[in-house]
């Protein structure tokens, strides 16, 4: 079972790779996680890719597939993985589509969360993160039990910079231009699923379960 997730940022990609972990046993990869354990080990592909980010640059699709595909060849992953923020390219996705082939293997599925722009504007502007723990809430679908407070420890709800609408457009944006054309490419490769954001968290994660259970 190797899947990937897409979708805009806002749109539930994340959670629901979370959620698929956790139900089928599946290692939930990003490239995020992957680049602070490299660098945090000390490996030779963290250090290269350090270097980079050091200089302020963006890691290139080549040693970003290599983390990757070092990634999810561990023994965790075995069974499958999911990915979640890779690939956000088309050349990172051919990058995978080769590494992949070249030991015999492939994706599986790859599940696309779709949700209008609006409705991650309105979805994200809600989203409000405790300044001292880092507990997340949303105004409307999981609001504190005291407003502007959290429930863990009693500290401060902020909304963050990322998640203020000027800002998400502007992600959204990026997204648009660099990632939404994987849409396209893995619709060619015939293993695109499309699960509809808008029907809710609960809804949406029991159609991604029949589709991974064959139903």
């Amino acid at each position: 079972m190797k899947i990937i997730m897409l979708g805009a940022p806002g749109a539930g990609k994340g959670t629901h790779a979370s959620r698929i972990s956790e139900k089928y046993g599946i290692p939930h990869i990003s490239t995020g996680d992957i680049f602070r354990e490299n660098i945090k080990a000390g490996t030779e592909l963290g250090k290269k890719a350090k270097s980079y980010m050091d200089a302020g640059e963006l890691v290139p699709d080549e040693l970003t597939c290599d983390l990757v595909v070092d990634r999810i060849h561990q023994e965790d992953a075995l069974k499958g993985y999911v990915l979640d923020g890779f690939p956000r390219t088309i050349p990172q996705a051919e990058a995978l589509t080769k590494a992949l082939a070249a030991s015999g293997e492939k994706i599986d599925c790859a599940i696309e969360i779709h949700l209008a722009d609006e409705k991650i504007i309105d979805r994200m502007a809600g989203r409000r993160v405790c300044a001292s723990c880092g507990a997340t809430y949303h105004i409307v679908n999981i609001p504190p039990k005291k407003e502007g407070i959290c429930d863990n420890c009693g500290g401060e709800l902020e909304l963050r910079k990322d998640d203020a609408p000027e800002t998400v457009k502007k992600r959204l944006d990026v997204y648009h231009e660099q990632t939404a054309p994987l849409i396209e490419y893995y619709e060619k490769e015939g293993i695109l699923h499309v699960i509809d954001g808008a029907i809710g968290l609960e809804p949406a994660f029991a159609e991604i379960c029949k589709l991974l259970d064959g139903e």
